[in-house]
């Protein structure tokens, strides 16, 4: 299977994604430049992690007019499974690609830290046949969910919030909810279904040696839905 990974000034994850794509799980992966237009006919688009352009103006904003958008958002509305991660996800809704935005932590800090994070909603290419609860780690300093009520029971009511902030047993409560996200929010998909944006990087324990491995759960889910229909 292909990935691209979109880089951008400033991010720091893309290697990270690269890396679980080839070394992890044995597939081919190459990253895009911002200034490019051609992603290269990938199966899956990743927008890693980072500090885009600095995180200038706000968190994925300057990302989300780079002329690589334009052919990511090309892919996605054929269908294309894209998954943002952190930095990924703020630029998937500055693009407008996913409803809301992302705000400061409600503790006004940086938090890095591991979260446990609940497998919600419908499937999505990075979440179908996985159940549970995972624990991944979490570095962010913008990464509180918010949208209006209206977008929120929208997202509820078609089963799009795909992960949830939880205790290690699943119990969704403020105590557990690391950044004051709405309704515990870690990630949500678009109508489709296909574009996936969530604060959590699974990229960063997607091997035994980095935890538990319990992120290679998204990517394999994306091996075995996407690679089969390929």
């Amino acid at each position: 299977m292909r990935f691209a990974v979109v880089s951008f000034p400033g991010s720091n994850c893309d290697d990270d994604c690269v890396r679980v794509a080839t070394e992890v799980l044995g597939e081919t992966a190459w990253k895009v430049r911002h200034d490019e237009r051609d992603l290269r006919r990938p199966d899956v688009v990743l927008l890693p992690g980072g500090f885009s352009y600095g995180d200038y103006l706000r968190c994925g904003a300057i990302a989300s007019l780079s002329p690589v958008m334009e052919a990511v958002a090309a892919f996605a509305r054929a269908g294309g499974p894209v998954l943002g991660i952190c930095n990924g996800f703020q630029v998937l809704t500055e693009s407008h690609l996913l409803p809301g935005a992302l705000l400061r932590n409600a503790g006004l800090k940086f938090i890095c830290e591991d979260a446990h994070v609940r497998v919600d909603g419908r499937p999505t290419p990075f979440t179908a046949g996985v159940q549970g609860v995972l624990r991944l780690p979490i570095a962010h300093n913008e990464g509180r969910y918010h949208a209006d009520a209206d977008t929120l029971a929208r997202l509820e009511g078609e089963g799009r919030v795909v992960f949830r902030y939880c205790g290690p047993d699943g119990t969704v409560s403020d105590a557990f909810n690391p950044n004051g996200a709405s309704a515990n929010i870690a990630g949500i998909c678009n109508e489709g279904g296909n574009v996936v944006g969530m604060m959590p990087h699974p990229e960063r324990n997607a091997e035994p040696l980095l935890g538990n491995g319990q992120g290679r759960a998204l990517f394999d889910a994306a091996l075995r839905l996407v690679g089969g229909a390929r």
